[in-house]
């Protein structure tokens, strides 16, 4: 009898216990505030369809054209069409920005590469302006 009482009481301790230790780490994961670094070696945003609407991404130097790593802000249209770019390289970095989806040679380039930049139009008909310093 007395054996069986013990056995009771450890049991109802250890249910006590455990809901003690549950509550105070739902408490603790819900306390947590903001993190002050969000950190990871890219990221995506998509929309409510799952289409990426914007990444940042590193592109691996076998894959940029000068053969150094470069860091990628792409904003996509909701058709997919990455219509907004911003690169940066250690020669070389820019931005550009394209037309409509329904347009393939409309777009804007804005770059500095080593010593120099420039800023090209290019329109639709195939009229182009490079303004240089």
């Amino acid at each position: 009898m007395k054996t069986q009482r013990t056995l009771v009481a450890l049991t109802v301790l250890n249910v006590a216990l455990l809901f003690l230790g549950l509550a105070q780490q739902l408490r603790s994961a819900s306390a947590q505030g903001e993190l002050p670094v969000l950190r990871g070696r890219g990221l995506e945003i998509v929309d409510t369809q799952g289409r990426v609407r914007a990444s940042i991404s590193i592109m691996p130097p076998e894959t940029a054209k000068e053969g150094y790593e470069t860091v990628l802000l792409r904003l996509n249209t909701e058709l997919g069409r990455p219509t907004v770019k911003i690169g940066s390289s250690e020669p070389h970095s820019g931005s550009s920005f394209a037309g409509p989806t329904t347009t393939k040679n409309t777009y804007v380039i804005l770059e500095a590469k080593e010593t120099s930049a420039a800023l090209k139009l290019h329109a639709e008909d195939g009229h182009e302006q490079v303004l240089k310093p």
